[in-house]
Parts: C-alpha cells; structure tokens; sequence
C-alpha cells in the first residue's frame, strides 16, 4: 500500500491541518510524519487508517491503487 501524498495534501487542507495537526490528532510523532513526507519512511497500513481517521477520509482516498 503506498499513500498518494497530494492527496494527503488535500485532504490535510481541506481539514485545515498542518503537518503537527495531523500528527497530533492521528496519535502518530511528527518525526514519523517529517519522515513519510520526506520519503525515508513508508507508513504501515495501520498508520495509514490512523491517518484516514484523523483526516475523517476513507483509506481509498489516501492511497495509490494499483
């Protein structure tokens, strides 16, 4: 599974979060979020349905379906 990060972008703005916001409200570190941003980390599926729940989005709308 691989997140698709302009749509966490997206999804991010249109739930007027930051990067800190989201981490915060997903229960996640910002150093993991700084991280999956940058690209030296892949986040698990696990973190990525903490993120969708964060975000009130659907997995689907997070991820790149191949």
């Amino acid at each position: 599974m691989k997140i698709n990060f302009q749509k966490l972008q997206i999804a991010m703005a249109n739930a007027c979060m930051n990067k800190s916001d989201l981490a915060d409200s997903a229960g996640i570190s910002r150093v993991s979020i700084s991280k999956y941003f940058s690209g030296k980390r892949c986040p698990s599926p696990k973190t990525i349905g903490k993120i969708a729940k964060a975000l009130n989005v659907a997995v689907t709308d997070l991820i790149d379906i191949e």
